[in-house]
């Protein structure tokens, strides 16, 4: 087994970071009468906090299951390497400052109406726990291990894990 280590409040935030930044798609996850409703987003930005920022039609089943449930989670996965669930709460927003703060050209291909679209809302996930795992070493030094534990029948676990805190 590997590593273990929890992290808090500003460390916390840091690994967040690090980790989203690294990974950048993630799996936005809402709540629709109990079930867990999933679909890959990309966020804008991640803040100092670990907080996250994406842009949405105010019109998506997303924005209106979390007008009714502000619970959400966030799962990240880079296969071998990285992983990362956070628990958090949503809020949206219409702030058409900071739409366009947060607006990127790539956004058009979805959100066909540009920075200037009156649908266009913003997502506010403040997570509050969660879980990572990563490797010590990287990608390829994961790969290496695993393939001399295939072949030796050893476990070489390299990776850290821990409770994320916010």
């Amino acid at each position: 087994m590997g590593d273990h280590k929890d992290l808090k409040n500003i460390s916390a935030a840091e690994k967040i970071k690090d980790l989203a930044e690294d990974i950048k798609t993630c799996m936005l996850c809402t709540y629709k009468n109990e079930k867990l409703q999933s679909r890959p987003m990309s966020f804008q930005e991640i803040d100092e906090y670990g907080i996250f920022f994406f842009l949405s039609d105010k019109n998506s089943n997303k924005n209106e299951e979390i007008s009714a449930n502000s619970k959400v989670e966030i799962i990240f996965a880079q296969p071998h390497d990285k992983f990362m669930i956070l628990h958090g709460n949503a809020t949206i927003s219409y702030d058409r400052k900071r739409i366009k703060e947060l607006w990127n050209p790539i956004i058009k291909i979805w959100m066909t109406g540009g920075a200037d679209d009156p649908n266009l809302s913003i997502i506010k996930v403040v997570p509050e726990v969660g879980y990572y795992w990563n490797n010590k070493n990287g990608k390829m030094v994961a790969i290496a291990k695993m393939t001399v534990a295939f072949v030796t029948g050893k476990t070489m676990d390299d990776g850290i894990e821990g409770n994320l805190e916010l």
